[in-house]
């Protein structure tokens, strides 16, 4: 099972950028699939978060700006973000928990870069 996370890049502040994240491989259901982000010098934290019902949290920091989503059918999560502020910069990384061949694993992509100009 491998996650492929793109959409990243440069905004100004006040921009919008989408970023999505596919699953692929041997996969028989997915649970929850969440985007986490990374700033420099800073501990990863999760940004938002969405179950395998469609049930959607969010870090206070980005409520009301950014929107999660999914796709069951392309086993696909979305981050669409609005009203982008310079402390949104840093790296992207999707993460979802995925039944494959082997039973229930916690999986990671690869990190997408978020560049938020004032």
């Amino acid at each position: 099972v491998q996650l492929q996370a793109c959409g990243g890049g440069l905004v100004q502040a006040g921009g919008s950028l989408g970023l999505s994240c596919a699953a692929s491989g041997s996969i028989f259901g997915i649970g929850a699939m969440n985007w986490y982000r990374q700033a420099p010098g800073k501990q990863r934290e999760m940004v938002a978060s969405i179950t395998s019902g469609g049930t959607t949290n969010y870090a206070d920091s980005v409520k009301g700006r950014f929107t999660i989503s999914r796709d069951d059918a392309k086993n696909t999560v979305y981050l669409q973000m609005n009203s982008l502020k310079p402390e949104d910069t840093g790296d992207y990384y999707c993460n979802a928990g995925v039944l494959g061949t082997t039973g229930w694993g916690n999986y990671w992509g690869q990190g997408t870069q978020v560049t938020v100009s004032s």
